[in-house]
């Protein structure tokens, strides 16, 4: 189990980096271009093939690899491997490109679908579609970056899959900073950075696959019954592991219809959210994933048992601070963050109260990476595609029910309810099939974490200044103070986990 931790911990740095980046390109973006009409364009048209990325790359398509590949690497052959690999890249390479191709041609099409409320707004609408034709091929290039990353991850290099998103937001940056003026419209340079990212994430993954002497070679007389196996668990996967994404794109919808700017403040209060959900949540999961799948073709359930224990530990301990801390400085950190020229006080207040919602769903948006990687991992994919629907049609209603008395807010509110609904099915689930059985000890842990948040809550909740001070503060003080506020907060924390006696050897399960 300490090298799941060390795994994790690989994993978690490289993301880190990698969300670092992400906050200063989202800093960049806002600060160039605010929440305005081409903002709102921009993020539908990086919205449809991003939600496609999570559906057919680190979403559906690893969690169908990712077991067969596990299953293939431990009981069969590196030759066999190999023709998996070039089989699977043919199949998905010729999908992605005819997807590509529709997508590119029905861009005006696909942006009255996702954003509806654009309709009637000529200048909006037609932006938004230009946008959408050069950002679609992203997910040509980022699906094939996940095939490959899906390879690095099973032959446990974490690292370089965990590093490779630095690449688009490096790119995002440079493009808004330098090549936005060069535009008539200088939104429109987001697109291409979107475009070229997705391009050099590919190319950066290559030496590596050489190193494993596992490159692609694209063929389709190689391994069929491997690629068909591949296929029968990813139709289901698409669906079941992309509810928080389907969520965030109803919200999108419905936040079209809505005064100009709540697409803007979802998105970068989502992005927030994302960063301790990136750092941690899909860094466990995707560590976890290989080593359950290894352990359900070897039939040690015990151990397959242990590994979920062990996950589900870390995000208790991790996800609950997480969320507190960002609903109790979530006006804080947008104003440190975001609040410079185009970004201005009345965009913190909103994007606050989003922030606020999204927070309150963390744990769950966590659980459900921890827990549905429990059911693909043993290719059962049926049971959270259940879950999946019954989780949708909930957020749909929460959505109708919430939107008129909170606005955009309750688009948010509503998505992290959903996500709880879906993380209870998936644990209840878990439980009846007996994939997963509790190891003793967790009422007495759960107790100790909830009265170390309770501390640490009245500190930051007594002494964090009011947001009007933050809006006066230059940037230099309002850095100065968030990092003492959020140190601050952890310091509280983890000492009181301390004195209660939870230590991390606590934490390490014996498999």
């Amino acid at each position: 189990m300490n090298r799941l931790f060390k795994s994790t911990l690989t994993v978690g740095a490289m993301t880190t980096v990698s969300r670092i980046f992400g906050l200063i390109r989202d800093v960049v973006i806002a600060r160039y271009f605010g929440a305005s009409m081409g903002m709102d364009a921009f993020i539908v048209a990086f919205r449809v093939p991003n939600f496609l990325r999570r559906l057919f790359a680190e979403g559906g398509f690893s969690q169908a690899f990712v077991p067969i590949l596990s299953e293939y690497k431990e009981q069969r052959s590196h030759e066999d491997v190999q023709a998996l690999l070039d089989q699977t890249s043919a199949v998905l390479g010729l999908a992605l490109f005819v997807t590509t191709v529709l997508g590119v041609l029905a861009a005006p099409l696909l942006v009255m679908i996702f954003a509806p409320g654009f309709i009637g707004d000529t200048i909006k609408q037609d932006l938004a579609a230009q946008m959408l034709r050069i950002t679609f091929p992203y997910i040509l290039f980022i699906s094939l970056t996940s095939l490959a990353g899906g390879v690095l991850n099973t032959y446990r290099k974490f690292a370089v899959p965990a590093f490779t998103p630095v690449l688009l937001n490096l790119s995002l940056i440079s493009c808004a900073i330098w090549l936005a003026p060069e535009f008539s419209q200088p939104v429109t340079a987001l697109a291409w950075g979107v475009l070229l990212g997705g391009i050099l994430q590919l190319l950066f993954q290559f030496p590596f696959l050489l190193r494993l002497r596992l490159f692609p070679r694209p063929s389709f007389k190689r391994d069929r019954e491997g690629v068909s196996r591949i296929v029968i668990l990813l139709v289901p996967i698409l669906f079941a592991v992309s509810i928080t994404q389907i969520n965030l794109l109803v919200d999108t919808i419905i936040a079209s219809f809505l005064v100009t700017g709540s697409i803007s403040w979802l998105y970068f209060s989502d992005r927030l959210v994302e960063f301790p959900l990136g750092v941690f949540g899909i860094a466990l999961a995707t560590v976890i994933l290989p080593n359950l799948s290894e352990q359900h073709a070897k039939g040690s359930q015990e151990s397959y048992s242990k590994t979920l224990d062990w996950a589900l530990r870390w995000v208790f301990i991790i996800a609950l601070p997480s969320a507190i801390g960002l609903i109790l400085l979530a006006q804080p950190m947008l104003t440190t963050i975001f609040q410079y020229e185009q970004f201005s006080a009345h965009d913190v207040l909103m994007a606050g109260r989003s922030l606020m919602a999204y927070a309150v769903g963390l744990p769950a948006f966590i659980l459900i990476k921890v827990l549905a990687t429990g059911f693909f991992s043993r290719q059962d994919t049926r049971t959270p595609v259940k879950i999946g629907v019954v989780a949708m049609f909930s957020n749909i209603f929460l959505n109708l029910l919430l939107v008129i008395p909170l606005a955009h807010a309750g688009l948010a509110l509503a998505t992290s309810l959903a996500a709880y609904i879906n993380a209870a099915l998936l644990y209840i689930y878990l439980g009846k099939k007996q994939h997963y059985v509790a190891e003793p000890g967790w009422y007495p842990y759960l107790l100790k974490i909830i009265i170390s948040l309770a501390v640490m809550s009245l500190v930051l909740y007594q002494l964090v200044p009011d947001v009007s001070n933050w809006l006066a503060w230059g940037i230099s003080r309002r850095i100065t103070e968030l990092t003492l506020w959020i140190g601050l907060g952890v310091g509280v924390y983890v000492l009181m986990l301390y004195v209660l006696g939870i230590r991390r050897s606590q934490m390490t399960v014996h498999l």
